[in-house]
């Protein structure tokens, strides 16, 4: 087995030392619209949007963008996707789609659909290659290639609904992880296809010691979970006394930043955290080993195409809707700490499809991205503009503050009093004072963002903080059916998500 991990260090390291392509951004890019474009030429949606005649211009990528609308989720499923579902082939993507992934659904009432077909697997599967080999570039022994990965997600026991199969993403993928990993993957294929997440915590605790971790992949929140109760069970200090060649975490999908402390005291010694920006419609950016500051290397020439709105008045109304004919920008326009939401067009057949996540990006030259919310996950309610980037680092300079522990949160906005209000409710299993936690929070957000600062002296009049019990988090993810695999808390609650959680709060604090 030493020979084994001898062997992966080696090719990892020679693979990494590969020198980047000399193609600038946008010539990735434009190579990769080209060829989406020829893939997709005879499909029901290639014809309608005349994709043959527009690939022989020379600017087709200009064409392309003036004459195919914008799509949400609804439009791109009324128009199209709904024919796939249904079993039609060559709709918006060659050959028949055997795999829909289902969304988390945080912010909607019923879960998406959203088409994987073979070339985004063979896709996803390209990216996580490129971030293994970026492993070349942190100091690791031979003998942690030989090491096993856990990989916590979604059930690989998907439902077949007569012409696909749907379930997770992370389901999807490990069901279809090539078979030379086959011996490096756990939990395994019996306890991956669990769909009751009790049942799969129970069973990774229950086999924990039996195996050597080296990586770890999964939501911050519910890895945490099964540190504390594999710590629990084996009635040890960290995690590192059961799986001591733990060494990296590839967290996806929520920030890490405030779920830090608690793994301070999970663990013997820091992990190296490789933040990915994988959404069930592509893998889309990931954070290479050698890159500590937490941005993520956007993936140009691997079947996604990218178009950036700025994300402002003039492109979103209030409620975080894209308006009529936004105007786009490419790559090689867009520039640094600058707020922006994306229109990608796949090779699962999204075309101009907006995924609902705002980015800002950390250095243009290197195209490196954070994610900073979601359109619809924001607080604007008197021109304030908070980001869950700006809540994610008030939140954890506060708890840092305070020497406390915290993880979940959701905030709302609020009228008060003729005007306006933010209200938190945080997770903290700790004695604290909430008015100090308040006032902590405050004062971080009056100097991250200057709009929220001059919005406190006027129309956002008032915070308020309420402090729960993680398990009280934890219950009303149980009641929503959305417990463990790859769902996350909602960081801003609106609509009916809102309605939900209010009325859970008051059934429990009765």
């Amino acid at each position: 087995m030493a020979i084994l991990g001898s062997i992966l260090k080696k090719a990892i390291e020679l693979r990494g030392k590969v020198p980047p392509s000399r193609k600038t951004a946008l010539k990735k890019q434009l190579t990769t619209l080209r060829q989406l474009m020829k893939k997709a030429e005879f499909t029901a949606f290639g014809d309608h949007y005349h994709f043959s005649k527009k690939l022989k211009e020379k600017n087709f990528h200009n064409t392309f963008r003036n004459e195919i609308p914008a799509h949400d989720y609804n439009s791109m499923f009324k128009n199209w996707w709904y024919r796939s579902l249904n079993g039609e082939p060559f709709v918006c993507w060659p050959n028949h789609v055997k795999y829909f992934a289902l969304s988390s659904g945080t912010s909607e009432s019923s879960s998406k659909h959203i088409p994987v077909t073979r070339d985004m697997l063979k896709a996803i599967r390209k990216v996580s290659m490129r971030q293994t080999l970026s492993l070349s570039q942190v100091d690791l022994p031979k003998e942690f290639f030989q090491k096993r990965v856990l990989m916590v997600g979604g059930s690989t026991h998907l439902n077949f609904n007569g012409t696909y199969y749907e379930g997770d993403l992370s389901g999807i993928t490990t069901g279809n992880i090539p078979f030379w990993f086959q011996f490096f993957y756990k939990p395994g294929p019996a306890i991956s296809k669990h769909k009751d997440w009790n049942t799969k915590l129970n069973d990774i605790v229950a086999n924990a010691s039996k195996w050597d971790i080296g990586v770890v992949c999964g939501v911050p929140a519910w890895i945490q979970i099964i540190f504390e109760k594999i710590v629990e069970h084996y009635k040890v200090n960290t995690i590192h006394d059961i799986w001591p060649n733990l060494r990296i975490f590839v967290s996806g999908g929520v920030s890490y930043a405030p779920y830090l402390k608690s793994y301070e005291k999970l663990t013997k010694f820091p992990l190296i955290i490789l933040d990915t920006y994988l959404a069930s419609e592509g893998f889309m950016a990931f954070q290479t080993g050698s890159n500590i500051n937490g941005s993520m290397k956007l993936v140009l020439d691997n079947g996604i195409f990218f178009e950036f709105i700025p994300f402002n008045d003039e492109n979103f109304d209030a409620d975080g809707n894209l308006k009529s004919e936004p105007k786009t920008i490419l790559i090689n326009e867009v520039e640094n700490n600058v707020e922006y939401a994306t229109l990608i067009s796949t090779c699962s057949g999204a075309w101009r499809y907006l995924i609902g996540d705002t980015i800002k990006f950390t250095n243009v030259d290197e195209c490196e991205i954070i994610i900073t919310g979601r359109t619809k996950h924001f607080l604007s309610m008197c021109g304030e503009h908070l980001s869950v980037d700006n809540m994610n680092r008030a939140l954890t300079l506060a708890a840092k503050d305070l020497n406390i522990e915290v993880g979940e949160y959701t905030v709302c906005g609020i009228p008060h009093k003729g005007l306006f209000a933010h209200h938190w409710f945080i997770a903290c299993d700790e004695k604290i004072d909430g008015n100090l936690l308040k006032s902590k929070i405050d004062e971080h957000l009056k100097i991250l963002n200057d709009d929220y600062r001059v919005e406190r002296g006027h129309a956002l009049k008032e915070i308020f903080v309420d402090v729960y019990s993680h398990e009280f988090f934890m219950e009303f993810m149980k009641q929503k059916g959305k417990l463990g695999s790859q769902h996350k808390f909602p960081r801003v609650m609106k609509g009916k998500i809102l309605d939900d959680w209010q009325h859970y709060l008051k059934k429990q604090t009765n």
